[in-house]
């Protein structure tokens, strides 16, 4: 009689069960690294719009766009005499406001000023800004939410909510909802 040679079930069945535990312990650790990679992202573009509106106040005449598009096509009837050949401030991406990273993405522009020089700066300035970011799907692509202002403050709610606003569209860092990212 012929041995044959190959695994018995017993022998696959332990090494089903081994790569079950593997996938128990890596999965959950995989899934962390995600919703922390859509967070850091999201904090990434929510500074790379404080900084763009600065730049974008100082070619405007000291004010803040409240059209999110236009800082994407500055040189579109937004800045007067902008030069087409210069840059841009973010990226279409970032202008469209569409959900990136895991994150649902919201812009809201101040209150116009009294008196604008539309020689120089957008008609649809504004004197101040909030940029908000909040999870798509809270627990799954992100755990925190987060906000930035035209005072340059970045913050975060703990459970994924919009952060407080209060006066003329800035964040309210004395509400549990908006705690300092340093």
């Amino acid at each position: 009689m012929k041995r044959q040679k190959g695994f018995t079930l017993i022998e696959l069945l332990i090494v089903v069960a081994i790569i079950g535990i593997i996938a128990a312990i890596a999965i959950p650790s995989l899934l962390r690294a995600r919703v922390s990679a859509n967070e850091s992202a999201t904090i990434g573009d929510i500074r790379t719009v404080i900084s763009a509106q600065a730049a974008y106040q100082s070619a405007n005449g000291g004010w803040y766009e409240g059209t999110f598009l236009c800082l994407n096509a500055p040189f579109a009837g937004c800045i007067p005499s902008y030069p087409t050949n210069s840059p841009t401030f973010i990226d279409s991406q970032l202008a469209s406001l569409q959900s990136k990273s895991g994150y649902d993405r919201s812009f809201d522009g101040g209150s116009s000023p009294t008196s604008i020089n539309s020689n120089i700066s957008s008609t649809s300035s504004v004197t101040s800004y909030a940029y908000w970011a909040t999870p798509t799907s809270p627990g799954q692509t992100g755990v925190r939410g987060f906000a930035g202002d035209s005072s340059g403050i970045l913050c975060f709610s703990t459970n994924g909510a919009t952060a407080a606003v209060t006066g003329d569209i800035g964040l309210n860092t004395n509400d549990a909802s908006c705690n300092v990212l340093q």
